[in-house]
């Protein structure tokens, strides 16, 4: 390896050339040809092709060789309109290692089969696009590599932004998950995907919105507004804190036996910006530590990581996390000096796991979170959409204040009015002694970074609670059946391709949620993002791998599925696709390597 450093290292000549092409009768290509002199010395040193780094100086270089050796680009090619430019402006060939390597990188030798039908797709859009039937026919003045000649000289290029230089988080993993998955899903068209957790938008009718619409509009003037007052309410900005907070916690009374006044609700932009929110005012220093049940759901994690905040997980075990664990951690991290400031927890139905939380273990978690001072971070948007009576939610049992619920109404309602809510109930003292809620605290914030909730979405929202009395959980009934039937439909799928046998001999497993739109199998293989790209192309079906679910690492053997947003029939063929990949995947696994 030294040796190879040496050589790349050295300084190289001409005379080296002449020695090199005097020394071999192999094609002879020389590179870094940067204008018409060295391609002339190129080709009396007879090289049998030249490596043009500059497409600026392509076309005068491709000119002076005129023909007597092939022209190739290297450098800048990372989409099929770079090929064609550098075509039309007197390349023969184009390198393009830059796609390759990321290619390898994403998914080894598929990846880089998937970046090359990648780039000669795109390279035929461009030709359709300037109207040229074949690579022969790409020609000098198809693309102006140049100035035009009357222009005067163009303005100094500023110096494009650095990732280097960006918040750190854009760069993390995290924020790339969903973003991959669109691309498999979009790369895919045809394959069946248990990757989205989404509401299935078969309930939804579009002339319902203009209903609720108006039976809120109704509501305000039975409430004695006035016209002009309601025409404010809808026009306006409104009040940071939310229009409807009344109906929310008439409608949490109702329906989650979570009795709370309406001043301790704030409104958010779906429950995202809730833990945005809370963070924001909970984490004070660079001591101050999240601590989340893993596997977790991405948002939290992603919004800490945006607002730089530490993450310390607290490993779910197979029946959910355990309050010894949780104990555990937040001694150790006050050993290491670090203050755990919030346990977020999903206790209904979670995602990714599926998994709920007991009776005995919500008392224990509302009895340890007194006893150490820390606020529980209760998110549950899957309680009200899934079959069977609820177990009670972590803040109906609040007596000492340390829940705050984190609400959204993107399962319950429809996704697309992205409203939520936070219920901070807890006491804050000022320096004075005046005592208020976090809830005020949460809207000062608010009010730096959305200013408010769309009016028009709080009106549906507040609309379609009106309509049914409050009552969610009733006005979901016929989605919950739904979801309910697809969760058995796909435990019933998966014991009839895998029975126990034979999934005991291939070392799979799975739990089976009573509810929700996720369960997890455990399958012994990698199931990373490598896998997805086989299990896709290859068997036409996608899942979500669960290493994106575990900020401390792990899941590497995991994949989440959602059940939501399929059809039965769907389901049937998913799981069979799902079942073939498995044993294809189980059986390379465990095959030899070459050399072993």
């Amino acid at each position: 390896m030294s040796d190879v450093r040496s050589l790349l290292e050295a300084r190289t000549d001409w005379a080296d050339v002449d020695r090199l092409r005097a020394a071999t009768a192999l094609p002879l290509l020389v590179a870094g040809v940067r204008n018409t002199t060295d391609a002339l010395r190129a080709l009396d040193s007879g090289a049998d092709g030249v490596v043009v780094t500059s497409l600026d100086a392509l076309p005068g270089i491709a000119e002076t060789v005129a023909g007597r050796c092939p022209v190739l680009l290297s450098g800048g090619v990372r989409r099929g309109a770079d090929v064609l430019t550098a075509v039309a402006a007197g390349a023969d060939a184009v390198f393009a290692g830059r796609p390759v390597l990321h290619g390898l990188r994403a998914g080894g030798r598929a990846g880089v089969a998937e970046v090359l039908d990648v780039l000669v797709r795109e390279l035929g859009d461009a030709m359709t696009f300037t109207g040229t039937a074949t690579v022969a026919d790409i020609g000098p003045g198809l693309v102006r590599t140049g100035p035009r000649p009357a222009d005067p000289a163009p303005p100094p290029v500023a110096r494009p932004l650095q990732r280097s230089e960006l918040h750190a988080s854009v760069s993390d993993p995290v924020l790339d998950t969903m973003t991959f998955l669109n691309e498999i899903t979009t790369r895919y068209p045809e394959a069946i995907s248990f990757a989205p957790g989404r509401p299935y938008d078969g309930f939804f009718d579009s002339e319902q919105i203009f209903t609720h619409l108006r039976r809120y509009l109704n509501h305000l003037a039975e409430q004695g507004c006035s016209p002009q007052q309601v025409r404010t309410a809808m026009y306006q900005y409104g009040p940071t804190a939310g229009l409807i907070r009344e109906i929310i916690a008439d409608s949490l009374r109702a329906d989650e036996n979570i009795d709370v006044p309406a001043e301790s609700i704030v409104v958010t932009v779906g429950a995202q910006e809730a833990m945005l929110l809370v963070l924001r005012a909970l984490i004070t220093g660079p001591d101050d530590v999240l601590l989340v049940s893993s596997p977790c759901y991405v948002g939290i994690t992603g919004a800490a990581r945006l607002l730089d905040i530490a993450v310390t997980p607290v490993e779910e075990r197979e029946d959910g996390v355990s309050c010894a664990d949780l104990e555990a951690v937040i001694r150790n991290e006050r050993a290491r000096g670090r203050r755990p400031r919030a346990f977020y927890v999903v206790p209904d139905h979670s995602n990714p796991s599926g998994t709920t939380m007991g009776p005995r273990a919500r008392a224990e978690l509302l009895e340890l979170a007194a006893r150490h001072g820390i606020l529980i971070l209760e998110d549950s948007p899957y309680r009200l959409v899934s079959p069977g009576p609820p177990l009670p939610t972590l803040k109906s049992q609040d007596r000492a204040h340390t829940v705050v619920h984190l609400g959204s109404f993107s399962k319950t309602v429809f996704p697309g009015a992205r409203v939520g809510f936070v219920v901070a109930d807890q006491p804050v003292v000022d320096a004075s002694g005046r005592t208020g809620l976090l809830a005020d605290d949460l809207a000062k914030i608010k009010s730096m970074v959305t200013v408010n909730t769309s009016s028009l979405s709080q009106a549906a929202v507040a609309g379609t609670l009106l309509a049914a009395g409050g009552k969610v959980s009733e006005l979901n009934s016929a989605a919950s059946a739904y979801y309910g039937d697809a969760m058995r439909a796909t435990l019933r799928e998966l014991d009839t391709h895998l029975p126990p046998e034979r999934r005991k001999a291939l070392g799979v497993r799975w739990n089976e949620p009573t509810g929700g739109f996720f369960l997890t199998l455990r399958v012994p293989f990698r199931a990373d993002n490598a896998a997805l790209i086989r299990s896709a192309q290859d068997f036409g079906v996608i899942w979500t791998p669960m290493t994106y679910f575990h900020p401390g690492g792990g899941g590497v053997h995991g994949i989440r599925l959602s059940t939501s947003y399929l059809t039965p029939a769907q389901i049937s063929e998913g799981v069979a696709r799902l079942v073939r990949f498995i044993e294809a995947e189980s059986a390379r696994a465990s095959a030899p390597r070459e050399g072993s």
